[in-house]
């Protein structure tokens, strides 16, 4: 499932590329746009919160009336549900399609030769071992292999090959990682942008409610 969604991801990620040419922009557009599809289900998920904040008195007033009837208390939660119009699952499901949705953009970002260019597994293998002869094996990330390569590219000016992709972002490098360069400050300044997308679209959604 995570790869179906990284893939249709991938789609969209590589037109947004094509249209302005640079990974970093490309990115930070597809996060936004990513966001503001997810916008409905967060204000939902965000409602339904608040509604079962309301009820929480009214369930512990019923819990302890109904202490020795777990039946019965059943039955009042769910009337209780009911007359409030909350559905005790909706939560949960917001959460996991969150969740599998961060996930596939997570597997999009780390391996976009894979689901960004629909690059073929075997001829991106044939690039990482030849990456490793010419670089050598310890200075290939094994989370991010596909980095790499990107990299590689780079640094030898060929952009003439199908897998090069415009890492270059208002003077960042995006194909170094945190993992592989700590010591590096630029690379921690995209998840930070990242986060702060998250923070301003959380707070449109408190704003709408």
């Amino acid at each position: 499932m995570i790869s179906f969604f990284s893939n249709i991801f991938g789609y969209v990620l590589n037109w947004i590329y094509f249209l302005v040419q640079n990974y970093g922009l490309a990115i930070i557009l597809f996060s936004i746009l990513v966001k503001i599809l997810m916008l409905p289900l967060s204000i939902k998920q965000h409602k339904t919160l608040k509604k079962n904040e309301k009820v929480q008195n009214e369930m512990k007033i019923l819990q302890v009336k109904h202490k020795g009837n777990p039946e019965k208390l059943n039955q009042e939660l769910m009337e209780l549900y009911k007359r409030e119009k909350i559905n005790p699952l909706s939560g949960c499901f917001s959460v996991i399609i969150q969740f599998i949705l961060i996930l596939s953009m997570f597997y999009l970002v780390r391996s976009p030769l894979t689901y960004m260019k629909k690059i073929d597994s075997a001829k991106i293998e044939q690039q990482i071992t030849e990456v490793k002869e010419k670089n050598g094996e310890q200075n290939i990330s094994k989370t991010y292999p596909e980095m790499a390569v990107i990299e590689y590219l780079k640094d030898n000016d060929i952009k003439e090959n199908d897998m090069y992709i415009n890492m270059n972002f208002l003077g960042l490098d995006l194909s170094k990682v945190p993992t592989q360069s700590l010591n590096d400050y630029k690379v921690y300044i995209i998840p930070i942008l990242y986060v702060l997308v998250s923070i301003i679209s959380l707070r449109v959604v408190n704003n709408t409610n």
